[in-house]
């Protein structure tokens, strides 16, 4: 039966893994990939539309760092400094707060890049037990056409200048 997972379109997939049903084509990304490597992809969170909440997710099916190649280590952290100068510059982002979880049934071995913006530290703290909360509350209050529409517009901007950054 697998997992219930709702984009942020409010589409409802069932999938052992969403990575794995992403990459076969089962389930068509809600905004396009942002970044591909030979070994991983960025995106934007399937599930909560929060701008600049990035999802680095390995191709292969692994669920820990410690998994990872020599090379595959070498290509994420390059990636990781990439992207995270991606957000700083695109979307001026100061504060982020990096998660990988090992507990995820669901997907590959990920890296969440969690945007702190100014509207978040208005209404919260800044700490990471307050993340799942904000993810539920952006889900509830940013789930409309024109916020996916913005994410979507500003992440096509964006790959335009990407490749500068290498």
């Amino acid at each position: 039966m697998g997992n219930k997972i709702i984009d942020i379109k409010g589409e409802e997939h069932q999938t052992e893994c969403i990575a794995c049903s992403i990459r076969r084509g089962e389930i068509t990304l809600p905004v396009e990939r942002i970044i591909e490597t030979e070994n991983f992809v960025v995106e934007q969170d399937i599930e909560y539309p929060i701008e600049g909440f990035w999802v680095v997710v390995s191709k292969r099916h692994i669920h820990a760092i410690d998994e990872l190649s020599e090379k595959e280590v070498a290509e994420l952290t390059e990636l990781l400094i990439r992207t995270r100068k991606i957000l700083r510059k695109f979307w001026r982002i100061s504060r982020m707060s990096l998660i990988q979880e090992e507990r995820s049934e669901c997907s590959h071995f990920h890296i969440w890049f969690f945007p702190w913006h100014p509207w978040m530290l208005e209404k919260w703290k800044g700490k990471l037990n307050e993340i799942k909360e904000i993810m539920n509350y952006s889900k509830k209050n940013f789930s409309d056409s024109e916020n996916l529409e913005n994410i979507r517009s500003t992440i096509e901007r964006f790959r335009k200048e990407i490749e500068n950054l290498k």
